[in-house]
């Protein structure tokens, strides 16, 4: 922790100053006269994606032929996310733009390293997206990304082992804590996999909940409250699961995990609208026995989801081309060519209402999912996610203070509240070091 503690400060103290230009001479509004002669000025951009998405970038430039898109993965994650700062901090070398994570937005926000794109026109995109989604990338500071894809929440479920137990998919959280004891009686099975390497899968059970764990405002200023009576509640609940071996605690994204999907140690999964197609690839074997539906709700009556994963574009302030980054970022993320490519040939679940709506989209099928439209599905979800929810701007810290704090809780099956309750404060302590004011 401590070697990661020492990157984060040298994010918030050594990076800014190299990092952007001028702010002064960013400029109030672009005009469209302006817009047409950036994309007919012959320029290169370079763009940092971990997404292979090459056949996008050949329709943009195939529709801008002045304007060159070199694609470059350089890695996922916290490996682009490094040597974005490193090249930064050497004021060469960092892309235009940049596939990012919403969560880790901020960490590049606090530096002050992304284009405010509302001067380019962004905000006039708003209504063309989901709500909450589009609340991901913008503030009352301005518009930071252009979301490119989303991980809307609902319940993946073997149709086989429910049916051997006898249950049907829980729409309340008391109906999945009577069907994980009746599943675990009769299969022997796991109802899921509370996963103890990695704090997405809580977070976004918070955030179903009406939790609100962190606030940013965009500068110094953050909000860390783990430990609220209501995130209380929601932890409680998983840690009488937890502590009753009703679901089991393996890491994600691990060999025992990936076995567990195939030979049916859970019988469901809470997750996102990726995971469906993630299955196919990793489960094959499986093909038939799956459903998706929404998730288990708190509150009678309710129809509420949450988001696990998705990202944006995002235009670096370093860039010496930022009309035609926009524009690019904009394009691929926007243009009805290019978004249903992305949802179909790429699998990224859709971030705009128009392809959420597209038939090409919603009317498919699914062989694995026993010729379900789940995409139509998870295209109804969309809308339910609630529309605010914030991250910090750390949030390498965040994950790897829960593995030493609330994810040994889990992985130990040892007091759940206890272990949310160290994870507060060492987040607590950690922003104050960096120099935040912090509210619990």
């Amino acid at each position: 922790m401590a070697a990661i503690a020492a990157a984060s400060a040298l994010l918030l103290s050594g990076c800014a100053s190299g990092s952007s230009a001028d702010s002064s001479s960013t400029p109030t509004t672009v005009s469209q006269a302006e817009i047409d002669k950036a994309m007919e000025t012959p320029t290169t951009l370079t763009f940092w994606s971990w997404v292979p998405i090459q056949p996008e970038i050949d329709l943009f430039e195939a529709k801008y032929p002045n304007i060159t898109v070199n694609l470059v993965n350089v890695g996922n994650g916290d490996a682009e996310f490094d040597k974005i700062r490193t090249a930064l901090k050497a004021g060469t070398g960092a892309p235009d733009v940049a596939q990012m994570g919403y969560q880790d937005m901020p960490s590049f926000r606090v530096t002050d390293s992304l284009l405010d794109l509302t001067p380019y026109g962004a905000a006039d995109l708003a209504d063309q997206y989901v709500p909450w989604v589009w609340n991901q990338v913008s503030s009352d500071s301005g518009v930071f990304g252009i979301p490119q894809d989303s991980g809307p929440m609902g319940l993946l479920y073997r149709s086989d082992i429910y049916a051997q137990a006898g249950v049907t998919p829980p729409t309340s959280y008391d109906e999945y804590t009577a069907a994980a004891q009746t599943i675990k009686e009769k299969t022997g099975s796991y109802i899921s996999n509370f996963p103890s390497g990695e704090p997405g899968t809580i977070l976004s059970l918070l955030w179903q909940a009406g939790v609100k764990p962190f606030t940013y405002d965009g500068g110094q200023n953050v909000k860390i409250d783990l430990t609220s009576p209501e995130a209380t509640e929601v932890v409680d609940y998983w840690n009488n699961l937890v502590k009753n071996d009703l679901v089991s605690v393996d890491a994600e994204w691990t060999d025992q995990w990936y076995q567990g999907l195939a030979q049916g140690k859970y019988a469901s999964w809470l997750t996102a609208a990726w995971a469906p197609l993630f299955l196919e690839g990793t489960a094959p074997d499986t093909a038939g026995n799956w459903t998706a539906t929404t998730l288990p709700q708190w509150k009678d009556g309710d129809n509420v989801s949450a988001n696990l994963g998705g990202s944006a574009n995002v235009v670096l302030k370093s860039t010496e081309n930022p009309i035609a980054a926009y524009e690019f970022a904009k394009w691929i993320n926007n243009d009805p060519s290019s978004t249903i490519m992305l949802a179909n040939d790429q699998s990224l679940f859709p971030t705009t209402n128009a392809t959420l709506e597209d038939p090409a989209f919603v009317d498919t099928t699914s062989d694995f999912f026993g010729g379900q439209k789940v995409n139509q599905l998870f295209a109804e979800i969309s809308p339910t996610v609630d529309t605010d929810f914030d991250w910090l701007p750390f949030m390498s810290f965040v994950g790897s203070s829960f593995t030493d704090t609330l994810g040994k809780a889990i992985a130990d099956r040892t007091d759940l509240e206890t272990g949310v309750a160290a994870w507060q404060q060492e987040l607590v302590d950690y922003a104050t070091q960096q120099g935040f004011t912090v509210e619990e």
